[in-house]
């Protein structure tokens, strides 16, 4: 072969890695060489190494995890997940809740700032652009594995100063927004969502594992005040169309 038609240098090395994971000699959940190592062994810039990992994630064969590397992805089937939107008061977070009722076991990492809501935000909570609001960002996992995303916005004209301001501290922390609300006097009853399919952005397919435009369910979820009618959080939700299914409504109980 003519070194014209020889394959780009990150096809090389995706081939190369690629060998080493079908031959077993890098297992499931295995940490795969850092850019720089492969710059090291291969003399090619760590360009060539970002190229090469693309090709394995959109392959299905690396799972890229945000600051800690790329790993070999399991090729065993992983089960559905089901979501349903709302659980029993006092049933705590419903993505935990709901995970568990299926035996998976539910974590997630949170970040809550303040922000000015810009004009959709402000237009889904009934308030004015550059309003206060609280905005949380999460990443849920499903033992150990990223499956869903989420963004909450919650006014500060109805959490500031409460006890339930931050969504994951304080003394109602990680309960979930309808548990959160009631103990400041606010029933929010069963959320709107409107559920859109689409392809991942290519920062959520990073957090989620996937590969970008990989399909996903996008719910814009907002939660009412009950008594009045008023928005009082909002959230983007997006989950793994390759893991989730969605269901709603309830089962009348069986005679």
């Amino acid at each position: 072969m003519s070194q014209d038609s020889a394959p780009p240098p990150y096809l090389r090395v995706a081939e190369q890695l690629r060998q080493r994971i079908q031959s077993g000699e890098l297992a499931p959940g295995a940490l795969l060489p850092s850019l720089a190592e492969i710059r090291e062994e291969t003399g090619y810039s760590g360009t060539v190494g970002q190229r090469a990992y693309a090709v394995l994630v959109d392959e299905g064969l690396v799972v890229a995890r945000p600051g800690r590397g790329h790993y070999v992805r399991s090729q065993e089937e992983r089960p559905l997940l089901v979501r349903r939107p709302r659980v029993a008061p006092g049933g705590g977070s419903p993505t935990e809740a709901v995970l568990a009722a299926q035996g998976i076991h539910a974590r997630w990492d949170s970040e809550s700032t303040t922000a000015r809501a810009d004009r959709r935000i402000a237009d889904r909570l009934g308030i004015t652009a550059g309003d206060p609001v609280m905005h949380t960002s999460y990443v849920y996992r499903a033992d150990g594995e990223p499956v869903q995303l989420a963004d909450s916005w919650e006014p500060m004209a109805v959490t500031g100063g409460t006890l339930i301001v931050l969504p994951e501290a304080g003394p109602y922390a990680g309960i979930g927004v309808a548990d959160r609300m009631r103990h400041i006097g606010i029933e929010v009853g069963i959320p709107v969502e409107r559920v859109t399919a689409r392809g991942a952005a290519r920062a959520e397919a990073a957090l989620l594992g996937a590969t970008p435009a990989a399909p996903v369910l996008a719910i814009e979820r907002t939660y009412y005040d009950q008594a009045t009618g008023r928005a009082v959080e909002t959230a983007d939700v997006v989950l793994l169309g390759s893991r989730w299914a969605a269901e709603y409504g309830t089962r009348p109980p069986t005679a």
